[in-house]
C-alpha cells in the first residue's frame, strides 16, 4: 500500500520535471512520498480512514488527494493528466536516434547542485532503459554550485562502488564535470582525474574573455589526457535567463576535439541546445565524437535526450560517432586508452 502511494506520487514529481514545472510543485511531490515511505501501511489505511493525511507533516491537499486515490487501485486524476500531456513527444524528430542511446555522460546529484541523491537519479536512469550513467557532480572552484573538493570526490567514488554492486547490470560510472579554469587547465587533483572514468570538462566562469583568449583556454582543456567530452561549449542560455554565446574559433577548436579525441557534448537542456545548428554542423564536418548528454541535476530531466537526438539528425550526425550509443566496456576502453596514451 505504502510502496504504491510512493511510487504514484514520484512519477508525478518525475513528469513534472520533465515538463520542467516549478521547483515548489515538484518538491511538494517527493516529500509526500517521503512522508509515506515513513509510515507503515496500517497507519496510511488508518489515516486515509480518518481523514488525517493532512495532519502529517509533508502532506498537503493535493498530495493527500492523489494518495487517496491512488490507494483505490485507479490511476490519480492528477496523474493520468500529466500521463496524457507527456504523450505528447518533447521534440520531432530523432527517434531512431535515441533509441540507439545507452547512456548518458553528464548528469548531477544532491552532491553539487543536484536536486535528488545519487541513489534516485541512478534508479531513474535504470528505469527509462539506460545501461549506464555518468555521475558528474561539480569541481570544487564552482563554490555556487557546491563543487566537490577532492576529499569529498573519493568519498562519492566509495558510494558509487557500492552503490554498483546492487545495481547490475545498470552502471552508475564515475566522473567529474571539471571546470576549466582561465588558464585551460582543470580544476582537479590529475591523481583523482585518471581515477574516473569519464570527464567533462566545461567553462563556467568569464564566459565573455575576448574570442583569442577563449579559443586558447579550450585548446589547452581538450588537448588534456584527461578530458574526454567538452561540455556545452558556446555556454549560451536561450530560455528564462538568457546569456549570449561566448567567442572562440570554433573551426580551430573542433578540430583539436577531433585530433585529441575529445567529444563534443550535444546539451539537451532546453535552456542550453549547445551547441547551436550552425556550430553543430561545423563540429561534424571536423570529424570529431559527440555524446548526448542531458545534463540532468534532477531525475525527470534524464528523459530530455530527445532534445539533443532531434538536433543531432537535423544536423547529420553520424550515430557511430556518438559515445553515448557505445556499451559502457567500449566507452570505457576510449577513456582509459585515451588517459594512457
Amino acid at each position: 500500500m505504502t510502496v504504491e502511494a510512493s511510487s504514484t506520487l514520484r512519477r508525478i514529481a518525475f513528469l513534472l520535471e520533465r515538463s520542467q514545472a516549478a521547483t515548489y510543485r515538484v518538491k511538494a511531490f517527493r516529500t509526500a512520498a517521503e512522508a509515506v515511505d515513513a509510515m507503515g501501511g496500517d497507519e496510511l489505511a488508518d489515516r486515509v480512514a480518518h481523514g488525517s493525511l493532512e495532519a502529517v507533516r509533508g502532506i498537503g491537499p493535493r498530495t493527500a488527494e492523489v494518495i487517496r486515490e491512488s490507494l483505490t487501485g485507479a490511476t490519480p486524476r492528477y496523474l493520468q493528466r500529466l500521463e496524457d500531456e507527456a504523450s505528447v513527444p518533447l521534440a520531432r524528430g530523432g527517434e531512431s536516434l535515441l533509441a540507439a542511446l545507452r547512456g548518458d555522460c553528464h548528469t548531477h546529484s544532491d552532491w553539487s547542485d543536484g536536486g535528488s541523491p545519487i541513489e534516485e537519479m541512478g534508479r531513474t536512469a535504470a528505469e527509462l532503459g539506460h545501461e549506464w550513467a555518468v555521475l558528474t557532480d561539480h569541481s570544487p572552484r564552482l563554490s555556487v554550485a557546491n563543487g566537490l573538493s577532492p576529499e569529498r570526490l573519493r568519498r562519492q567514488l566509495d558510494v558509487v562502488a557500492e552503490l554498483n554492486e546492487q545495481w547490475a547490470p545498470f552502471r552508475l560510472l564515475t566522473g567529474i564535470e571539471c571546470d576549466i579554469l582561465p588558464d585551460g587547465s582543470l580544476d582537479q587533483e590529475d591523481e583523482l582525474l585518471e581515477r574516473l572514468d569519464v570527464v567533462v570538462v566545461s567553462v563556467h566562469s568569464k564566459l565573455r574573455m575576448g574570442a583569442a583568449a577563449m579559443t586558447k583556454r579550450l585548446l589547452a582543456a581538450v588537448r588534456d589526457p584527461h578530458a574526454d567530452v567538452l561540455g556545452h561549449c558556446t555556454g549560451r542560455l536561450v530560455g528564462g535567463r538568457t546569456r549570449p554565446e561566448s567567442e572562440f574559433d570554433a573551426d580551430e577548436v573542433f578540430a583539436a576535439c577531433a585530433e585529441a579525441g575529445t567529444a563534443v557534448e550535444i546539451n539537451c537542456r532546453p535552456e542550453r541546445l549547445d551547441p547551436p545548428l550552425r556550430l553543430l554542423r561545423r563540429a561534424v564536418a571536423a570529424g570529431v565524437l559527440f555524446s548526448i548528454d542531458t545534463d540532468a541535476h534532477a531525475p525527470g530531466q534524464l528523459d530530455w535526450q530527445i532534445h539533443g537526438c532531434a538536433r543531432a539528425e537535423k544536423c547529420d550526425v553520424p550515430a557511430d560517432r556518438v559515445i553515448t550509443s557505445w556499451t559502457a566496456d567500449r566507452l570505457l576502453e576510449w577513456t582509459r586508452g585515451k588517459t594512457a596514451g
